[in-house]
Parts: structure tokens; C-alpha cells; sequence
């Protein structure tokens, strides 16, 4: 459980699994602090203090002369583990000496682990993820408008000033992650980057019109893009191509990963639309709730979205076993004729999909034979442990 300024005590409804496991989630998503409440007796190793970093950084091998030294200690946590990856391959050794410890290894940047750590320990440890809150998980708490302004990051929302802290989250990042792993030369290039590529939340990505919007070049550009999706702080969208029956767009969409961290870096300009910013928070809300539960599943599913070249488009398609669902977020509070047309086209090109309209008005009917629901009523109703939506 993590405590929330203004909240009560709020369950999350993340499980640990029993075995190893690797706990990835953007820095502020309450990795540490559910931890600490579900382990509260481990041995813990905190690489973001200095001591530890340099211990472990200078001999990562001491880790094996600690957990022999603490033999009542069954369960090892290593908090930002991407900070030593060579610990992991100790890890790897005290595991396979099968001693009947329990390791939970977290992180919050893919980066350096990608190329030593996940490989190292495939199969023995499994991948979790912890996203920011749920919807449901906040319940009756949960407001739409106010989720669409400061986001779900338990590190905000626990925050007595959240409009502050999610001013200085990006500049955390910058100077904790990014500047201080060297993962730029130009820390003023990534930041310009950041700002310029917030428009390109719920949208396309052009990779050539930030790289001109930037004055950076395009191979920069692409450096950055992945480094906000080592940092979790940044996905793109593919195209859904299963059994295509027309030319489709190739150009990925990307998002945010809180609808909250893309308000702050989202400038508002006298010439932007707020309904266009706005409709953009509310379908990065929707995607940050479907990647959750995505990634939360046992089985495999593909979360994607479908746009042909006439057009066309989908905001999301949820592929999986048991389930296919097509989605459409319309931020306005009625429905229009043409609001249906993109799910029409996917339906006749694919019978077998359930087709859902989400929008901001408060009733659900059914129109055209798509089941249209109120935004609030099914971000309430997504639970990592159900199926995503099974109509009644």
C-alpha cells in the first residue's frame, strides 16, 4: 500500500509473484514504498544511496558476503538495480545455488539492463510492472477532470503541492537519470526535445518533423525517443496489420506514460486549442490504463491502434486470447455520425472485434451496433485481474 496525501490508505493491485521477479516502473509509481509495506523484514539494497552505489559498483561480488551473512533474511530487495547491472549476474549465481531466496530486483530505466541484465537472468526471474494508479484502485476518489490535469503518479498525487511536483518531475529526470548516466551530450537539445515531442502525445510520430522542430538531427532525435522508452517515460503505438484489407498508415503513435506528466510538458500557447490538449490527456489516460493491464497479464495480448491511408482510424486495438476489442475516444460530451466511421470500417473488415465508443457524456447506449460508455464508467471498471470488457 502506498500513503497518498488528501487519500487514504489505497491497496494497489499489484501481486508479488513468489519466485524472483524484476519490478520495472517509472521513477514515483510507488515501487519503493509497496515494497517496503510487503517486505517490510527483507534485505534491502538501496543503490540510489551513495554508500551502497559505490560499493556495489566497485565489487558487486560483496553481495554474495551479505546475504551470507543475514541467513534468517529469505527475501533480497535491490532497489534500482539498473544503477549496478553487473549485481545481477551474483544475483544470477545465488539463484542458481537454489538457497531458497526470494529476489526482488527493481528499476525504473531499461537502458543498461537491456544489454546485460534481462538476458542474464531469463527465466528465472519474472518481469513485473508497477504503472501509475488505477482508476480503480482509487475508487470513489478517482475524479476524471482531475486525473486529466495532474495525472495518476502516486509521487504527484501523494504530493501537498501536485502542480509543483509535476513541474519538477521532468526536471528529475533530466538531471537524475539522463544527465548524470551521460545519456546525452546536450542536456539543453533533450529538454527543447521534450517539449517538442509532447505534441506529438496521442499522435503520430514523425520522427523528421521533431528532428526540424528541434534543429537537432534526425539520428539524435531517435536516440531520444528511445531513451524515454528505456526511462519508461515514453511508448509508441504500432499499427494493428493482422489480416489487413487496405493500405495502412506506418508511422507508429507515441504517448506518455501519465497523462499528468504530458500536461506539464505540454505547453499552452494563445494559439493551441485546449480542446485539442485535452482530448490528447484523455486518450493517453485510456492507453496508460490498457498498457497496465496489458502488461499485468499472464498470457500475451497486442495493444496497437489501426489507421489506413484514406484515414481511417482506430485509437486502440486490444488483441489477445479471448479478446478483441476495438476502441474509440471521442473527448466531447455527445456523439456525432462521424464519430463511428473508423470503428464501422474495422468492423466490416473484421466482424469478430467488439467495437466500443468511449466518450465524456454519462450514459451507455448502444448505436450502429457499437456499445458506447461514459470514459469514467470503464477506466472504473479495468482491473488487472478481469477481463478487460465482456458485454452483457
Amino acid at each position: 500500500m502506498v500513503k497518498v496525501h488528501h487519500f487514504p490508505w489505497i491497496k494497489r493491485f499489484f501481486k508479488a509473484p513468489t519466485q524472483s521477479f524484476f519490478l520495472f516502473g517509472p521513477r514515483g509509481t510507488g515501487k519503493s514504498t509497496w515494497l517496503k509495506g510487503r517486505y517490510a523484514d527483507a534485505l534491502w539494497i538501496d543503490l540510489l544511496e551513495l554508500d551502497q552505489l559505490r560499493l556495489y559498483s566497485a565489487a558487486p561480488e560483496r553481495l554474495k558476503e551479505i546475504v551470507g551473512a543475514h541467513p534468517d533474511k529469505k527475501v533480497v530487495v535491490i532497489d534500482e538495480v539498473q544503477k549496478v547491472p553487473d549485481i545481477l549476474s551474483v544475483v544470477h549465481s545465488l539463484i542458481e545455488e537454489k538457497k531458497g531466496i526470494q529476489f526482488v530486483l527493481t528499476g525504473s530505466s531499461a537502458r543498461k539492463l537491456r544489454r546485460v541484465g534481462v538476458d542474464l537472468l531469463a527465466g528465472r526471474a519474472l518481469l513485473k510492472h508497477m504503472p501509475p494508479f488505477f482508476a480503480a484502485e482509487l475508487g470513489k476518489e478517482f475524479d476524471l477532470k482531475k486525473a486529466l490535469e495532474l495525472g495518476l503518479l502516486p509521487l504527484v498525487r501523494g504530493s501537498e503541492n501536485p502542480e509543483e511536483a509535476l513541474k519538477t518531475y521532468a526536471g528529475m529526470y533530466l538531471k537524475e537519470e539522463v544527465q548524470a548516466e551521460g545519456l546525452v551530450r546536450q542536456i539543453g537539445d533533450f529538454a527543447r526535445f521534450l517539449e517538442v515531442v509532447s505534441f506529438s502525445h496521442a499522435g503520430e510520430l514523425n520522427i523528421s518533423n521533431i528532428s526540424r522542430e528541434c534543429s537537432i538531427v534526425r539520428k539524435t532525435v531517435e536516440n531520444y525517443v528511445q531513451i524515454l522508452q528505456d526511462l519508461l517515460l515514453g511508448y509508441t503505438l504500432s499499427v494493428f496489420t493482422k489480416r489487413a484489407q487496405r493500405a495502412l498508415a506506418e508511422r507508429p503513435k507515441f504517448y506518455l506514460f501519465d497523462a499528468g506528466i504530458y500536461r506539464s510538458l505540454r505547453p499552452q500557447r494563445p494559439l493551441d486549442v485546449p480542446q485539442e490538449i485535452q482530448g490528447a490527456a484523455l486518450e493517453g489516460l485510456i492507453y496508460q490504463h490498457l498498457k497496465a493491464w496489458v502488461d499485468a497479464q499472464i498470457e500475451s495480448y497486442e495493444l496497437a491502434f489501426w489507421r489506413t491511408r484514406s484515414k481511417l482510424e482506430v485509437d486502440f486495438i486490444v488483441y489477445g486470447p479471448n479478446t478483441f476489442l476495438a476502441i474509440e475516444v471521442k473527448h466531447g460530451e455527445a456523439i456525432h455520425p462521424n464519430d463511428f466511421k473508423g470503428l464501422e470500417a474495422f468492423k466490416e473488415d473484421y466482424p469478430e472485434c467488439t467495437p466500443l465508443l468511449l466518450y465524456r457524456g454519462k450514459t451507455k447506449f448502444v448505436r450502429k451496433g457499437i456499445l458506447c460508455i461514459p470514459c469514467e464508467e470503464f477506466l472504473l471498471n479495468i482491473h488487472p485481474d478481469h477481463r478487460l470488457w465482456t458485454v452483457s
